[in-house]
């Protein structure tokens, strides 16, 4: 893809993902976030073909105009668009996406320093808030939405939104997660069942509903004892055969 195609490209990715982008001459002269991405195809290329100082050394240079670091190494997909781009850094062997967008402040990083692969995948179409950061060699599924602050470092599936810290899923395929399931083991966050999750929140209501009608049969019956006491006749119902009554109660401990 040439660079005036991916230039119009991106341009079009800042105007559907921005509601302050104004004409296309603006953005091109004025979105470092653009820049940013611009600038990493030639570090990106530099790196590949052995020249690995003169990128590390552009990446500086672009890190000191724009704010945000990429590292050389770093794979980055097509119509990707950091937004208010400062303070976000993308680590060595991060893999991004396409139709991914970042805010400011976001880290994609590592948790130590192991070798290899250690640094986040992001699929399709991810957004990851401001602040947010993304730890570890861990997988983002497509369609992903990272809330601000979060701290992710585990993986998250797909269609899902995270939030918090430690980030959990709140969110799946349009259905609340009540509860997060995760094999530590495999590193694979569990499916939810959302079917399951249903029964498990109409139980709780029945139980409450229960406890409730409970509460009312015996304030009916404190009730029903006083104005049986007052004289006031109370028809009874067949149900209260099944045992005494608190009046009852009170009658045999009087007669002792």
């Amino acid at each position: 893809m040439s660079f005036i195609a991916t230039v119009r490209e991106d341009i079009a990715t800042v105007k559907r993902n921005d509601p302050a982008a104004q004409s296309a001459f603006t953005i091109f002269i004025s979105y470092p976030g653009l820049h940013a991405k611009w600038m990493h195809t030639p570090e990106n290329w530099l790196w590949r073909h052995g020249l690995r100082g003169p990128a590390r050394v552009l990446s500086q240079i672009t890190r000191f105009f724009t704010g945000v670091e990429i590292h050389p190494a770093a794979q980055i997909g097509r119509r990707f668009f950091i937004d208010h781009a400062m303070g976000v850094v993308i680590g060595e062997t991060t893999i991004v996406g396409d139709d991914c967008v970042l805010y400011q402040g976001v880290t994609l990083g590592g948790t130590g320093n192991e070798d290899g692969k250690r640094h986040p995948t992001l699929g399709n179409n991810v957004v990851v808030g401001s602040g947010a950061k993304v730890l570890g060699n861990i997988h983002i599924g497509d369609n992903v939405r990272i809330g601000g602050n979060s701290v992710v470092v585990k993986d998250v599936p797909a269609n899902s939104t995270v939030v918090g810290i430690p980030g959990r899923v709140v969110r799946r395929n349009g259905c609340r997660v009540l509860t997060e399931r995760y094999d530590a083991k495999s590193r694979h966050e569990s499916m939810p069942d959302p079917v399951r999750e249903a029964h498990a929140w109409n139980r709780e209501k029945i139980n409450d509903n229960a406890r409730r009608i409970r509460q009312l049969e015996e304030q009916v019956e404190v009730l029903t004892c006083m104005l049986e006491r007052r004289g006031v006749p109370v028809r009874v119902d067949a149900s209260a055969e099944d045992g005494p009554t608190p009046c009852d109660n009170e009658v045999s401990a009087s007669g002792r």
